[in-house]
């Protein structure tokens, strides 16, 4: 996972979107990537992907009765 460039991404909110401190600061990183521009996220999970986090992940260790 990349750093984020907290500094530049301050400067981008607070001049180019005229944000206050408070309002940038609420943001996620996700709202803010989508304010300034950038039009493309990550691909939502496919039903493949789910299924391995649940195998790898599961709820209940195994034996347990709960």
């Amino acid at each position: 996972m990349s750093a984020l460039d907290w500094p530049a991404l301050l400067r981008a909110g607070l001049r180019g979107l005229g944000l206050r401190p408070a309002e940038f600061w609420a943001l996620t990183p996700a709202e803010l990537r989508l304010m300034l521009g950038e039009e493309r996220g990550a691909r939502a999970m496919g039903r493949a992907r789910l299924e391995e986090l649940i195998a790898a992940f599961p709820d209940a260790a195994e034996g347990d009765s709960t």
